[in-house]
């Protein structure tokens, strides 16, 4: 899209806006973790609240509290009135009190933030180099059960908020018809495994995941009672010839083939095939970039490909519709049904071709 209408001294700013992007963020973390954004919500009633009154009740310098709130005010986050007292503006409300925003803070924060930095170094070799700085791993999901407990709360919040919403309705499809066993692909912490258990008291699950994963997610099963119910199959994805138990009859996969690179979702989707007959069905369930209603909706995936580039795998992204029905009819499928999901999702339904 041409810019070519824009005046020179706004384009100037949205620059100088990028190439501090990193303070501001910062800037917005320490305020929501000193309690200023708090205080200065609660205070709302009463016209705001100034710096000297802030800096006594959090017992923080009025220098320390300042700085944070002189580029807050300048980024729109609060706004200062005549009788210097500070107020939230909307955007300040939003980034201390709105859900998504508060999941997409704090897992840039204590997920991504210190690993970006080898963003530069992730393009040039293909490789998560910003991993680096959570542990020592190939990939981010050989350590997601080893991470340090805030970054992975961090991580499964993240990646949970995005799903959750939707699985009551997916499940509503899902049991539109009879279904005696499913596989949940990428299970996780178990949580779709549990609800599956939950929504229909017949059904038999599978979940298949690296060994760290099956450990936290057969706990939740078993604290939910649903052991006899479900069973686990190890894997890892990315070794020479990954298997799957034969004679699948629903396979699921909510959010996972974004994982790879188009090759080895290429390899999943093959390896699945394989344990399909003429009646399985295969049911993916993503977020893709071309299927968005909202500009901020598809900036998000953009972002979050950014962190499969530098510290998830090096080699995935969020991808659109188009390239997964490419990418699922080479591997010998067949489209089913097509289906918007929620706000953000849609779910592809296969057969085996």
């Amino acid at each position: 899209m041409s810019d070519t209408t824009v005046k020179a001294i706004d384009a100037i700013q949205e620059a100088q806006k990028i190439a501090f992007a990193p303070f501001v963020f910062q800037a917005t973390v320490a305020l929501r973790k000193l309690g200023v954004l708090d205080l200065i919500f609660e205070r709302r009633k009463k016209g705001g609240i100034s710096l000297k009154e802030l800096s006594e009740k959090l017992s923080i310098s009025e220098y320390g509290i300042g700085v944070l709130l002189e580029i807050a005010e300048s980024s729109n986050v609060v706004s200062i009135h005549e009788d210097d007292k500070f107020q939230l503006t909307t955007t300040g409300y939003f980034l201390a009190y709105n859900e998504t925003v508060n999941v997409n803070i704090n897992f840039t924060n204590e997920v991504c933030y210190k690993g970006l930095f080898h963003l530069v170094e992730a393009v040039k070799t293909g490789k998560p180099e910003g991993l680096k700085e959570l542990g020592q791993w190939e990939t981010i999901y050989e350590g997601l059960s080893q991470l340090e407990p805030e970054a992975q709360k961090s991580w499964f919040d993240f990646d949970h908020h995005y799903s959750d919403d939707i699985f009551k309705e997916a499940l509503d499809i899902l049991f539109k018809k009879e279904r005696k066993s499913i596989f949940d692909i990428g299970a996780n912490t178990g949580k779709f495994t549990i609800q599956a258990c939950n929504y229909n008291d017949q059904v038999k699950m599978t979940m298949i995941d690296l060994p760290g994963q099956l450990n936290k997610a057969i706990t939740n099963v078993k604290n939910k009672g649903f052991q006899d119910r479900v069973n686990s199959h190890e894997i890892n994805w990315l070794s020479e010839n990954p298997q799957i138990p034969k004679g699948a009859e629903t396979i699921w996969m909510c959010q996972f083939l974004d994982c790879f690179s188009k090759s080895e979702i290429l390899k999943v989707l093959k390896t699945c095939v394989g344990s399909m007959d003429e009646n399985s069905e295969l049911i993916i369930v993503e977020t893709f970039t071309d299927r968005q209603k909202f500009d901020n909706a598809k900036f998000i995936l953009e972002a979050t490909s950014i962190y499969f580039t530098a510290l998830a795998n090096g080699n995935s992204k969020m991808y659109k519709a188009t390239e997964f029905k490419d990418i699922a009819a080479e591997a010998g499928l067949l489209i089913k049904e097509d289906i918007a999901v929620g706000e953000y999702h849609t779910m592809f339904v296969f057969n085996k071709n």
